[in-house]
């Protein structure tokens, strides 16, 4: 891991550490879950948001002003608005997407649960996510979320991940096995 990746990590492991007891103390995880999912919506769908968090040419104050009104209208708890607020005022606000991506580890970790990173030549139907999910419960031994993306250069098949492991079915990766085993006969 490069350095400044790392050093963001951590700095994003403490915050989020600390939002996270927090709301377990006050039973509102549930309420986290939904401000993660109104954040990551926000970081996703929002140029203007992504830039406030990461550009340096806004000053503290502009940046915790702006984090208030927008927590605000998202309805974000008062856990995450002070600490949105606390990091802008320490410029610090660059690491949300690891600490989103990190509270939803660590909520997840709480209820038992694992996310596998799926992702298809094709977008999976409900009942065909629903069914992966399960035969990835009965091997993990946890509750496995789906985070489902599509890559049509897959050709077919699927390529999954969970925790460290990984399972590459895809057609894509059977042809580059076969390609190279071609350049080893001749």
């Amino acid at each position: 891991m490069s350095e400044p990746a790392s050093i963001s990590t951590g700095i994003a492991g403490r915050y989020a550490k600390a939002i996270f007891e927090l709301a377990r103390e006050d039973g509102k995880l549930d309420a986290l879950e939904a401000d993660l999912g109104a954040l990551e919506a926000a970081l996703a769908d929002s140029a203007d948001f992504r830039d406030l968090i990461g550009s340096p040419i806004y000053s503290r104050d502009q940046q915790a002003r702006a984090i208030k009104v927008l927590a605000g209208k998202m309805g974000l708890t008062a856990i995450v608005t002070d600490t949105l607020g606390l990091m802008a005022g320490n410029r610090r606000l660059f690491v949300l997407p690891q600490l989103v991506a990190t509270l939803r580890g660590l909520i997840a970790e709480e209820k038992g649960e694992v996310t596998a990173e799926v992702t298809a030549a094709s977008a999976l139907s409900g009942a065909q996510q629903d069914k992966l999910a399960a035969t990835l419960t009965k091997n993990v031994g946890k509750d496995v979320k789906i985070n489902m993306s599509v890559d049509e250069g897959l050709i077919g098949g699927l390529i999954v991940k969970v925790g460290s492991k990984m399972i590459d079915t895809s057609i894509r990766s059977k042809l580059a096995a076969l390609q190279n085993s071609m350049k080893e006969v001749g």
